[in-house]
């Protein structure tokens, strides 16, 4: 990762950017097992918790049109700084107040919304501050730092609450937006053009710009399919390890530790290689390897062979992460990139959702191993389109 290196110690504005994002995350992770723990005791039941990562995760995606609209509207700095300022306080308001399931849930809501202020403003500043040649190395960074954060996370997590308990990791994560915000004053005032209109007429704007584009609807569409017909695969690695290798819960923490191993064996490789690579191919080939990896998991024969698959397949999300945040700002006018990243991980966000609904469905009407060889194999027909329709990009 000599490229990323380097970034970091020349671009002190990126570092700053960078350090931001992997503090905040980390504190994210960190939370969320605070927070499902709260849920768990105060409730009891597993419905409560699958409430509180809906609110958490699919609630703020519809709103990624508004949300994106307000990155390119406002200074991006401001944006986020605001944001972390918000986040960290009503995770504050949470650890000191302890509320009931339901305020505790649009608090959560609340929190999840202006971190999708916070993602589109992130994104939509890195062409800003990052040369259009170092944009693989520096997407591949904060890859890295997120999914490490991902991983560091739920660790610290369990090793603070037998200590400070639930409310005192949550003070920590509030914390960790502080710092969050601070490390952001070094980023430099990030001013976007004057825009006309309202925030819903600008929002409308942004829909309709990413529709037009042929190349971006093609990136949008096909990364949302994929998304749609794997994220399942969570969910799915359960039932596999337990009902088709009648392996323990071991297996299954292992089973769902390779795609974090994968991804930052990825990101480390793009960081170092990733701008030899075109773009488009990379993309391709990283919804072909993601798709492929949950393919052959079904057909696999037992844990250590499910989990050589998923860790091949990390590497194929990796890939898709950093193609995708380097070929949007190539693709987008700078006033409007703020909107394109918000729509763009709406999108995301609620193809997920639908993948665990519907994934759901089928696991329960099959089996483990059939959920995951559709999964895979519906993925790579939308792989096989997408490439069609990007079919001479590069």
């Amino acid at each position: 990762m000599t490229d990323t290196f380097r970034l970091v110690r020349t671009n002190r504005a990126f570092g700053a950017l960078a350090a931001a994002r992997i503090v905040s995350l980390t504190g994210d992770a960190l939370s969320l097992v605070a927070l499902m723990l709260l849920v768990a005791d105060r409730a009891g039941d597993a419905l409560a918790v699958a409430l509180l990562l809906l609110v958490g995760d699919f609630a703020p995606a519809l709103l990624g049109p508004l949300t994106g609209a307000l990155s390119d509207r406002f200074d991006l700095r401001r944006v986020m700084v605001a944001a972390d300022v918000v986040q960290g306080g009503l995770i504050l308001v949470i650890a000191l107040t302890l509320p009931p399931l339901p305020v505790l849930l649009v608090l959560v809501a609340l929190r999840a919304v202006a971190g999708q202020v916070f993602l589109p403003a992130s994104r939509a500043a890195m062409p800003a501050l990052v040369a259009d040649r170092d944009l693989p190395a520096a997407n591949a960074l904060l890859g890295f730092g997120a999914n490490a954060g991902e991983v560091l996370g739920p660790l610290l997590a369990a090793g603070l609450v037998g200590f400070i308990g639930v409310p005192g990791v949550l003070v920590v994560d509030a914390a960790s937006f502080g710092l969050s915000a601070l490390l952001l004053l070094a980023v430099p005032s990030l001013r976007p053009a004057p825009a006309e209109g309202g925030l819903l007429g600008s929002a409308r704007e942004g829909v309709r710009f990413m529709w037009s584009d042929k190349a971006l609807r093609a990136i949008a569409l096909g990364f949302c399919a994929v998304v749609a017909c794997n994220g399942v695969d969570d969910v799915a690695l359960v039932f596999l390890a337990h009902d088709t290798f009648g392996a323990g819960d071991s297996a299954v923490a292992l089973l769902l530790a390779a795609v974090g191993i994968g991804l930052l064996a990825g990101y480390a490789v793009l960081g170092a290689a990733g701008k030899r690579v075109p773009m488009v191919v990379l993309l391709v080939a990283g919804f072909a390897v993601s798709s492929a990896g949950n393919l052959l998991t079904g057909l696999a024969w037992a844990v250590a062979a499910a989990f050589t698959v998923q860790a091949v397949r990390g590497l194929g999300i990796a890939a898709m992460d950093v193609a995708t945040n380097t070929l949007v700002p190539r693709l987008v006018p700078a006033p409007m990139l703020g909107r394109v990243f918000g729509n763009l991980y709406g999108a995301i966000g609620v193809a997920a959702a639908l993948s665990y609904v519907g994934g759901s469905v089928l696991l329960d009407l099959t089996s483990a191993p059939v959920t995951l060889v559709v999964a895979g194999g519906l993925g790579l027909l939308a792989t096989v389109a997408t490439g069609v329709a990007l079919r001479g990009r590069t």
